[in-house]
């Protein structure tokens, strides 16, 4: 049997292996290794390779996380999204100095440009590492000095997403607020304010505050919602805290006049597919509702959310959702498009990563 394994090592889950074997997908898959692309929707901790989480793993023995790469695959096998959040943590919980965040911060970039992604807006919760003890101006200098180094030596572009770990309530809330916005902690790369962990029993609405002042200092409005969740979560991500876009949305199906709501304001949906069957929030990638998205005129753009994780990486999810979507190159090419029109780029870098795109596509096409 042929072991099919992401770019970090991982091997892929069954249902990911299954589109990456299928029949006359080899070209696609070609090119989409070398297409260059965005990313909107990938966490700072959960992308973490197993070469990466067995070092800091090492680094800290009194973790329960393995420190043999090869046995992460199994403790990465999730049962549901509860299980999935206590796993999560427990690799928060290896991040405990300046030293551990600048590692993993340069190697996620590293792994991004071997994907050929030029610019990624990180997911950071920085309320999980203050917390734990890392010094709040230690852990602006560190992810600033990675994005930094990673910039002039790989070329990727990272951008920050500050998210408030829902399951911690107000008081995250107020922290992760605070260091989003007071003067001398605000990094340089910091474009927008996120709300993550579990749907079930944290209503959005109670954030809004948070949210208004996120807004009113400068930062997007970009919440995890109908995840786990239905669509009702959706329309408070909206109403309550103005989302520009919607993490997952996957629940956005069930909702037509959601839908449409979407597709006419433009409202675009960061898309997971193996994260989505990884926690068990859509039960298999055939029933899968970015096709539903698509029909309807949303715009989709395509993620890996935790990618070793879930056994994936960019690369395979724009596999997944080539498969899923029926698409040529020129469809793919399109779909990476819509993660640069989508993200919070200036208008300079969306040109120049649009153009390359469009060289790239042109050049593999003509014969």
């Amino acid at each position: 049997m042929t072991d099919h394994r992401t770019a970090q090592g991982v091997p892929l889950s069954p249902a990911v292996a299954d589109t990456a074997a299928a029949p006359g997908t080899r070209d696609l898959h070609a090119f989409i290794a070398g297409l260059p692309k965005a990313e909107l929707h990938v966490h700072h901790v959960g992308s973490a390779s197993p070469r990466i989480v067995s070092e800091l793993a090492a680094r800290h023995p009194d973790s329960q996380v393995p420190t043999d790469p090869e046995a992460l695959a199994d403790y990465f096998s999730f049962t549901d999204f509860a299980h999935f959040i206590q796993v999560y943590l427990s690799v928060v919980d290896l991040i405990r100095t300046p030293e551990d965040v600048r590692l993993l911060t340069f190697e996620v970039a590293r792994d991004l440009a071997r994907q050929q992604v030029r610019y990624a807006e990180l997911t950071v919760t920085p309320y999980s590492s203050t917390r734990r003890g890392i010094e709040e101006r230690a852990f602006m200098d560190a992810i600033e000095d990675a994005r930094k180094a990673a910039e002039a030596e790989f070329g990727t572009v990272l951008r920050w997403c500050f998210d408030i770990p829902g399951e911690a309530g107000t008081a995250a809330a107020d922290e992760t607020l605070r260091l989003a916005t007071e003067d001398r902690l605000r990094p340089e790369g910091l474009v927008s304010f996120g709300l993550g962990g579990p749907e079930v029993g944290v209503p959005r609405p109670q954030f809004k505050p948070h949210f208004d002042r996120a807004i009113a200092a400068g930062l997007h409005s970009v919440p995890h919602a109908g995840e786990t969740t239905g669509p009702e979560t959706i329309w408070d991500a909206l109403d309550a805290l103005r989302a520009e876009r919607i993490g997952h949305g996957t629940s956005a199906a069930r909702d037509p006049k959601l839908l449409a709501h979407l597709a006419e304001r433009r409202i675009p949906l960061e898309v997971c597919p193996t994260s989505n069957i990884a926690t068990r929030a859509v039960r298999t990638l055939d029933e899968h509702p970015i096709k539903e998205f698509v029909r309807a005129g949303v715009l989709v753009t395509v993620n890996s959310d935790d990618p070793p994780m879930f056994g994936t990486d960019l690369n395979t999810e724009y596999a997944v959702a080539t498969r899923l979507l029926d698409l040529d190159e020129q469809g793919v090419a399109a779909l990476a498009k819509n993660a640069v029109d989508a993200s919070f780029l200036d208008e300079p870098g969306k040109a120049r990563v649009t153009a390359e795109i469009d060289t790239y596509t042109s050049a593999w096409l003509t014969p």
